[in-house]
């Protein structure tokens, strides 16, 4: 391999006859006056004999066909290896043409693909095109996972992709983008088991209840699997965890009335008006009915009237507060806006989402645990706004007191991570969680507090929280609203972009200011399954299959059955618990008879089905 044609001091020409070049593989162009020099391969062809090289204009210069001739290629008769590279490091000079070019060893490039030790940081998978590398690699670096690839298991090929998570601290929060089915979710699950075997701190909103580490994979030998019991909790919003009604003030109080639609003005007006410090749910909604009451009697004299009317003590107590509260407010509380909070009220707390508190959450962080929180996603968007503005307000004033040398409880550094990101932090759209997960963005890294955000529609999440994710994994992506955005925000350079729509499930790149350049990768396999791994249609297949030898277990006694003795069976049947139609009954008889397990003759006096021995 050699340089060929013109050079710049970014950019070179390379060819070569014994091999194909791979896209991002890394070479080392030997400059005579410069030194070694390390490139990136961004483009590659391939030219025969039946492909002349004038196919493909503006690929190579002009001149391209008389070099390759005086350097002792037979252009026109073999097959010639041609890739345009990238230097990794702008140049002094252009680079000299003729310049050999070959393979690095791991030595020559640890320096820019391995940034910390595998104990300190995440092993998440293998950097593309680094197989050449392999004999080269250190042995502790070799054989750490498998890879999934091309619907096989296979071993670790290249060089480990391992992110140096304490670099956060400088270079805060990670975006996860990609579509559905590009790998987007199993990057996630690949990422949280990283982070618990490191003992890290990490709270996980999970909509779609699926972040469940119990169940290892079993496709992987033993060696590669990792045991996470005892390193992370699942807590359901409204069954293990809630919200202490008690704690919340009024624009809390707000923020969680407004997640299914805005407050309007007068809303808002009663909750300020109405919430007392310290009030408990029922205090508050207590007050609210009374007023309801009062507005529905109409009047003070109404209400007067049923004081003097009370047929009993506590009757007339009643009304007597009701009496109470209306002449307070009955002008400034309008009927129908009091009834609107009454609804919401009533809603959030048949839920459960006012029954329990967050002191689960906050003991599995102080142990260094994962604490996964599950909820549909309406419920979870209630809880994260309360949860976060809590956790992180115990963060920082931990961390404050520090600064100023008081003593206070020790509350940990942790990492926020969500899929659905656009959903918590939108753009151009309010939302109650919106603006604490700003001010993570923007203030976190102060406070050791990190967000792991993850969407399918990056062009949807507020770009004041995109910009402020320092690390980006993109995994195909197919929108071009989205592809601007991931051009915008990372590195990634238009050959890069081109290929994102065409990446295969688990392939990513990686934009990471704590690399200093775009990484592609393979995510490895992950240790545990989702509880959603099954297949919807092998699913159903396994439910017929299962519906068929149940009944035929429960009537094979009585083969042969005849046409006629179909309601006999029903009935045999109901007495064992076991409801179904006649007409059903036939059906299953003749999914019988196509599996081959009974026999179907047809009679003068009609059907008649058997056993086949």
């Amino acid at each position: 391999m050699q340089v060929v044609g013109f050079t710049t001091q970014q950019e070179v020409n390379i060819a070569g006859k014994d091999r194909p070049f791979k896209i991002n593989e890394i070479l080392i162009v030997q400059d005579e006056y410069q030194g070694d020099q390390l490139v990136e391969v961004y483009d590659t062809k391939s030219y025969n004999k039946y492909i002349p090289l004038s196919v493909n204009e503006g690929f190579i210069d002009s001149n391209m066909t008389e070099i390759l001739n005086n350097i002792g290629y037979k252009v026109g008769e073999e097959t010639i290896h041609i890739a345009k590279a990238r230097l990794l490091v702008e140049a002094d000079y252009p680079i000299q043409t003729g310049s050999k070019v070959r393979k690095p060893k791991f030595e020559e490039v640890k320096d820019i693909f391995v940034k910390c030790k595998k104990e300190q940081g995440l092993v998440l998978g293998e950097i593309r095109s680094t197989e050449d590398i392999l004999n080269s690699l250190d042995d502790d670096l070799k054989d750490l996972f498998c890879i999934y690839d091309k619907a096989n298991i296979r071993k670790q090929t290249g060089i480990p992709f391992i992110f140096d998570i304490r670099k956060m601290q400088q270079y805060p929060h990670i975006g996860i983008f990609g579509g559905s089915g590009s790998g987007k979710s199993f990057g996630i699950r690949v990422i949280l088991e990283e982070i618990m075997k490191l003992n890290v701190p990490t709270v996980v909103f999970d909509p779609h209840f699926e972040m469940d580490f119990s169940n290892p994979c079993i496709e992987l030998d033993a060696k590669y699997r990792d045991d996470f019991a005892g390193k992370f909790n699942v807590y359901r919003v409204g069954v293990d965890v809630g919200i202490n009604f008690e704690e919340l003030d009024k624009n809390q109080l707000k923020k969680l009335l407004a997640i299914s639609s805005s407050l309007t003005d007068s809303m808002i007006n009663v909750v300020d008006t109405l919430h007392q410090n310290k009030d408990t749910y029922d205090t508050f909604i207590q007050r609210l009915k009374d007023l309801s009451e009062g507005h529905a009697i109409g009047s003070l004299d109404k209400i007067d009237k049923k004081i003097i009317e009370a047929q009993d003590q506590i009757q007339r107590q009643t009304y007597e507060r009701i009496r109470n509260i209306y002449s307070k407010y009955e002008k400034t509380c309008p009927a129908a806006s009091v009834n609107g909070i009454i609804w919401r009220l009533n809603r959030l707390y048949h839920e459960g989402i006012f029954g329990k508190d967050i002191t689960f959450i906050e003991d599995g962080l102080r142990k260094g645990k994962l604490v996964v929180i599950q909820g549909d996603m309406r419920l979870i968007k209630v809880f994260s706004t309360y949860v976060l503005n809590k956790l992180y307000l115990k963060r920082r004033e931990y961390k404050d007191c520090k600064s100023k040398h008081i003593e206070s409880e020790f509350f940990p550094p942790f990492i926020i991570v969500t899929d659905e990101a656009h959903n918590f932090a939108p753009k151009g759209q309010d939302a109650p969680s919106k603006g604490i997960i700003k001010e993570i963005a923007q203030e976190g890294r102060k406070y050791g507090v990190f967000l792991i955000l993850a969407t399918q529609r990056p062009n949807l999440l507020d770009e004041t929280v995109t910009a402020q994710l320092n690390t980006k994994f993109v995994f195909r992506t197919v929108r071009g609203q989205d592809i601007s955005i991931i051009k915008e925000e990372t590195d990634i350079t238009s050959e890069e972009s081109k290929r994102l729509p065409y990446l295969k499930s688990g392939d990513s790149f990686v934009s990471s200011a704590i690399m200093g350049r775009t990484i592609p990768i393979r995510i490895r396999m992950a240790k545990t399954t989702s509880p959603h791994t099954e297949n919807p249609f092998e699913e159903f297949e396994q439910f017929i299959q299962k519906s068929k030898n149940y009944i035929y277990e429960n009537i094979k006694e009585s083969f042969p059955i005849r046409e006629m003795q179909i309601p006999d069976i029903v009935l045999l049947l109901e007495k064992k618990d076991i409801k179904i139609s006649a007409k059903n009954l036939i059906d299953e008889l003749e999914r019988l008879v196509e599996d081959g397990k009974i026999s179907k003759e047809e009679g003068i006096f009609g059907v008649t089905y058997n056993k086949i021995d």
